[in-house]
């Protein structure tokens, strides 16, 4: 049986030995790596692994598999493993369409592994990481830009999917699932109290972590420097509990429309949302869905709703008692847990929560756990709160996990704090910053608070504002400089020239960047797939495809900026933004799923990657008999991209020059035939208004045989 006492709670940095704290990142990671998989002994035989609990994600066996494919992708890229385990499982479990839109369905397939096998790769990792652990220096820093911060983001990254899988599993169907000893839910349920207002003062206090003595791992989007002033406002004394919310249903709250949100509405439809999801009618009365087993209603436990049905409740009371109820803002949140007397550090075992999995795997009853004059400020459920979540000052992304955090710097999802029951490391944290789309669950209910709206909540940047995706915007959609023609559209009017009187059904752009190559290969392809390693470069080619537009900063001098927008419109494209698909993906392990393609084309793309003769070796078998693979690159190897021995050019071989040109004619002449004289085509990347990369790239053209 699993031992309850190992404790999950993130590792704190700042041990003066160094050999304690390896120890301490080992201990982390095996007690965590144990604990994810002990959750899914709760699923009760194959078939529940690969039935969808909800249709928008993927089945169970994608997320048994995912967050050890994780640890040894992040690796890989980190140049701390150079073998992978099964390049397949990795390619299938690295990324993949997750819940974006609850009116976007992912139906693609996959030919899922079977859990044996996926068992014994975790058993591989297990063993490979724990190695890796002994072997390493011992961390003298353990900082941002240490090997060992990698490891951490596993670590941290498995415990994040411990929470939501735990979800996935509390929705599947009770055939699929069955109890377990380790998680044992609270048996403890007694009448709910009448919730009341605490007065919370007025402060002033700084938010977000320093990066160069992060004390504790954290996320992206906790570092940089905020400052926050808040005003006096009132809070409730308890979490809003399923008794309270009991009142909001039988008043017609999912009926009338009037109570909820453009967005929400629209889920409720979609949805045919009629009570809170977790909430089972039995006759006239209600039973509650846990992990594993539905229990008689505990009406003294917090309700778990998402963030549309907590506005739509806050409405209610505001237009039932005429007071300004609403949910609380980020920096309100804080306000209260300050006022509760609650530190941002890790919590003593057992915690004086619900939360850690220090105590029952379940919710409780919300007069446990008092903090102050307030209960469950932490612990218990995660609370919604009005917050788009939005980068701190001084934000800045983790170059081995740029997707962490931006795509949700979009507007469509609100942060939650606080935590739940199973919320461990980094998540139980206070300066956590976790955020989800609105009509999202999780084990998350809310707390209301009264008082005047703020004056502005922070806004999601109306501009694109990092430097490096805006240079690509501007390179891919912006001006022409010096008179050199815009690079992308240049690729795809070679590609379609050298393709005219064959078939042009589908093509691949391998490296889009923010896009225009895809887009425009759309005129003249039925579809068009854009795959990037970056996430902030594929979120530009989605915002155009269904926005039209794109906004971003350029640096002019110094701290002087200018702004910028570009349509589809402006360059004809604008029909063809349904026939283009964005995905993020590594090119040197791209998912099976990615062939039968008429057209390939990898842009400034093969001396970044960090195995190039892998994807060279690899890109045949993607394309269609007599397809087309459009190669454009200005050999700039450098080691910081490509490990030297893995260069497929640019040096001497046998006391000769070995060129680009000479290695791509020695990995693809057994497959591809070479139709074209090699070509040069120049591009500009515009850095400041007065300075520029004037750059030219080969362009080769080659026909599978």
């Amino acid at each position: 049986m699993l031992q309850r006492a190992a404790s999950l709670r993130t590792v704190l940095l700042d041990a003066a030995d160094p050999a304690a704290l390896r120890g301490a990142i080992g201990r982390a990671f095996v007690d965590t790596f144990t604990r994810y998989e002990s959750l899914f002994q709760l699923l009760r035989g194959e078939e529940a692994y690969r039935v969808k609990p909800i249709p928008l994600r993927h089945p169970l066996i994608f997320y048994f598999g995912h967050t050890a494919t994780f640890f040894i992708n992040k690796l890989v890229l980190a140049g701390l493993l150079t073998q992978r385990i099964d390049p397949r499982l990795e390619s299938m479990f690295a990324v993949g369409v997750d819940e974006m839109s609850w009116d976007d369905l992912d139906d693609t397939h996959y030919d899922w592994p079977s859990v044996a096998e996926v068992k014994t790769y975790r058993d591989k990792v297990r063993e490979t990481v724990t190695a890796l652990i002994d072997r390493l220096p011992a961390p003298v820093d353990a900082g941002w830009n240490s090997p060992w911060w990698v490891i951490l983001m596993g670590i941290e990254h498995e415990r994040i999917h411990l929470e939501t899988s735990s979800v996935l599993i509390r929705q599947h169907d009770l055939r699929f699932v069955q109890t377990h000893p380790d998680w044992a839910p609270c048996r403890d349920s007694g009448p709910a109290p009448r919730n009341g207002l605490v007065d919370i003062p007025a402060r002033q206090f700084r938010l977000g972590r320093d990066r160069n003595h992060p004390g504790v791992y954290g996320w992206d989007n906790e570092f940089g420097d905020h400052m926050a002033q808040v005003a006096a406002f009132q809070a409730g004394k308890y979490l809003v509990s399923n008794a309270e919310f009991l009142d909001f249903v039988q008043a017609g709250g999912y009926r009338d429309d009037t109570l909820w949100r453009e967005e929400g509405a629209a889920w409720k439809r979609y949805a045919r949302a009629e009570h809170p999801t977790f909430w089972v009618r039995d006759g006239s009365g209600w039973r509650l869905r846990l992990l594993a087993e539905e229990v008689p209603m505990p009406w003294d436990w917090p309700v778990e709703v998402n963030c549309h049905e907590a506005h739509a409740f806050c409405a209610w009371k505001a237009r039932e008692t005429g007071l300004p109820y609403r949910l609380p803002t980020e920096d309100e949140w804080h306000a209260m847990r300050l006022h509760a007397g609650i530190a941002d550090a890790p919590l003593p075992q057992p915690a004086p929560a619900q939360i850690e999995l220090d105590h029952e795997a379940s919710s409780c009853p919300v007069t446990r756990w008092a903090h102050g004059p307030l209960f469950d400020v932490i612990g218990n459920v995660w609370q919604w709160l009005e917050t788009p979540t939005y980068p701190f000052p001084g934000f800045d992304v983790h170059p081995l996990y740029d997707d962490f955090t931006t795509p949700t710097f979009d507007g469509k999802h609100n942060l939650i704090k606080g935590g739940s029951w199973i919320s461990c490391g980094n998540e139980a944290l206070p300066g956590s910053r976790y955020a989800f789309r609105r009509h999202f669950f999780q084990h998350a209910g809310f707390r209301y608070v009264v008082g005047e709206p703020p004056a502005a909540l922070p806004a999601t940047a109306m501009y694109e504002t990092d430097k490096l995706v805006s240079e690509y915007c501007e390179f891919h959609w912006g001006a022409s400089y010096f008179d050199v023609p815009n690079f992308p559209k240049t690729l795809a009017d070679i590609a379609v020239a050298a393709r005219q009187g064959q078939p042009m059904r589908t093509a691949l752009d391998v490296g889009c960047a923010t896009g225009r190559a895809t887009f425009e290969l759309a005129r003249h392809f039925d579809r068009v797939t854009g795959i990037d390693f970056s996430a902030r470069f594929i979120a530009i080619g989605h915002q155009l495809a269904e926005q039209g537009s794109v906004r971003y900063t350029l640096t002019d001098e110094g701290e002087l900026v200018s702004y910028h927008e570009h349509t589809l419109a402006e360059y004809g494209l604008q029909d063809v933004a349904g026939k283009v698909s964005f995905f993020q993906g590594d090119a040197c392990n791209l998912k099976p799923i990615w062939t039968g393609y008429d057209l390939i084309l990898a842009a400034n793309l093969i001396d970044r990657l960090y195995d190039p003769s892998r994807f060279l070796r690899d890109v045949a078998h993607r394309l269609n008999p007599g397809g087309l693979l459009l190669i454009a690159s200005p050999y700039t190897w450098l080691e910081e991209h490509t490990p030297r021995k893995d260069w497929i050019g640019g040096f001497k071989k046998d006391g000769e020059n070995f060129t680009t040109l000479d290695g791509l004619h020695a990995l693809l002449d057994a497959q591809f035939e070479l139709i074209a004289l090699p070509r040069d085509v120049p591009f500009v990347i515009r850095e400041t208004r007065r300075k520029f990369q004037h750059t030219v790239s080969q362009v080769t053209l080659w026909q599978k045989r």
